[in-house]
């Protein structure tokens, strides 16, 4: 059997998840446990990761998509936060006075206020997606810790990857939905009703910053904030790069398959993991 490196081990770890996942969720149809929404007792059937990616890599548009099929909810944390200080949360109100004076809310806070919504928000029972935390290596282990202490790691980190040069057109054509976070693009994906959310028919804005200049400063704060958080996932074996310079629906399945949710893609990966490990001819 040939030698293994770094990159083929950090594949094999990460195929190996995904089919104890897939087998757990045929163990629990066969015991008929798994048509229930109660992820308290089965926490292997949710769904918990993080998305990353630069600033219109396509996450708004893919999130929604998930938390929809798996019933989760998506904790996108500049939301979160504000919607702490609006409801006047003991921790909304630390965070408040911490910014007024200028300052930086302290991962302790963030990592409490993501804890407070998976134990309150009834959309987080089956799990969450975390958009725009962690963003540092310290945010990601305090992170890991708190949802060990719950029983519920995390599965996924997956990162949408696409080069810079591609992402100037996609930023200055970018259109938002503020309430829920649903992104289109006036050429790429543009909402069926002209500046219209094609789900609540809400007026749809363009962010002051969706700009080649400020874009381009906001890359290079996200490319050195980003890489020693995706190399920390590499070492933990949840790590998953998504090529989003594809399509929508391309993007899409390929996510799917990342989730062991493809059945082509998973036995793919069965065949390259008992290659990997000398078991096929």
């Amino acid at each position: 059997m040939a030698p293994i490196d770094d990159s083929t081990a950090d594949e094999l770890r990460n195929l190996v998840k995904r089919l104890e996942f897939r087998v757990q969720e045929l163990e629990n149809q066969l015991s008929g446990s798994g048509s229930g929404n109660d992820s308290g007792s089965n926490p292997l059937s949710a769904m918990r990761m993080v998305i990353m990616g630069p600033p219109g890599a396509g996450k708004g548009t893919q999130a929604p998509r998930i938390k929809d099929k798996y019933c989760i909810c998506h904790l996108a944390t500049g939301d979160m936060l504000r919607s702490q200080v609006a409801k006047k949360t003991d921790l909304g109100r630390e965070a408040k006075k911490i910014m007024d004076a200028g300052g930086l809310v302290s991962d302790e806070i963030m990592v409490n206020m993501i804890k407070s919504e998976l134990e309150g928000n009834r959309d987080c029972q089956n799990g969450f997606i975390l958009d725009g935390f962690p963003r540092t290596v310290n945010q990601a282990e305090r992170l890991d810790d708190m949802l060990k202490q719950r029983s519920r790691p995390l599965m996924h980190a997956v990162e949408m990857q696409i080069d810079d040069g591609l992402l100037v057109s996609r930023i200055t054509g970018r259109l938002i939905h503020p309430a829920s976070g649903r992104s289109y693009h006036r050429i790429f994906n543009p909402p069926k009703q002209e500046m219209k959310d094609d789900v609540t028919g809400e007026p749809l804005i363009q962010r002051s910053d969706d700009n080649e200049d400020a874009l381009k400063k906001r890359l290079v704060t996200y490319h050195q904030q980003t890489a020693p958080v995706t190399d920390y996932y590499r070492r933990t074996g949840i790590w998953k790069p998504i090529d989003a310079s594809q399509e929508p629906g391309a993007v899409w399945k390929s996510l799917l398959r990342t989730f062991g949710d493809d059945k082509t893609g998973l036995a793919a990966a069965g065949s390259r993991l008992r290659s990997a490990i000398g078991l096929q001819s």
